[in-house]
């Protein structure tokens, strides 16, 4: 059997990460993020790691050694892994799939939801430092950074979307709709 790889893109809190976490509890998944490599070096620097943070070490990272130097290592990551499904979590620029989408069993799925929906997602989970305070205006400020503003046209692109304004069975269900379909 090949291998299928799921790429994640939606806005901030759409619930990108819920469904990884989903696929690797129901079938053993494996999920690369791209913060994850970020997350990383700002450890070792022991520097917070706060949303601002990881957009400035990835610029730096970017501008410095190629605006696809990310999608490289995700690549190389998933073409290492040897798991039956694999879980890209977090694309947001189109230099994100360059090299996964060479692959014929890579679909993009874009994961969708409303956006006050998606601001009480983010307070209440409080995965970045100032999550829980943050109001809706900052919010939607964060969705106009660099790092944001590829997100709906990219997925444009995708295979599949899915809407994540209802319950969690509803979510679950459409992507097993998906895994159905590949």
């Amino acid at each position: 059997m090949q291998k299928i790889i799921l790429g994640f893109i939606g806005q901030l809190a759409s619930g990108k990460g819920t469904l990884a976490k989903y696929c690797s509890e129901k079938y053993s998944a494996k999920t690369y993020r791209f913060s994850t490599m970020l997350r990383d070096i700002l450890d070792r620097l022991y520097i917070e790691k706060s949303r601002e943070n990881l957009q400035k070490i990835s610029r730096v990272l970017r501008e410095n050694f190629g605006q696809d130097l990310m999608s490289r290592v995700i690549a190389e990551d998933v073409n290492n892994d040897q798991g039956a499904i694999i879980i890209v979590d977090g694309v947001r620029r189109p230099t994100d799939i360059t090299y996964l989408e060479t692959n014929p069993n890579f679909y993009l799925v874009y994961i969708t939801a409303n956006q006050k929906i998606r601001w009480g997602r983010l307070v209440k989970r409080r995965e970045n430092p100032g999550d829980e305070t943050k109001t809706f205006a900052e919010f939607c400020q964060d969705e106009q950074a660099e790092a944001e503003k590829h997100i709906e046209k990219l997925g444009q692109k995708a295979k599949f979307v899915i809407n994540n304004d209802g319950s969690f069975e509803d979510l679950y269900k459409q992507l097993e709709d998906i895994v159905t379909t590949i």
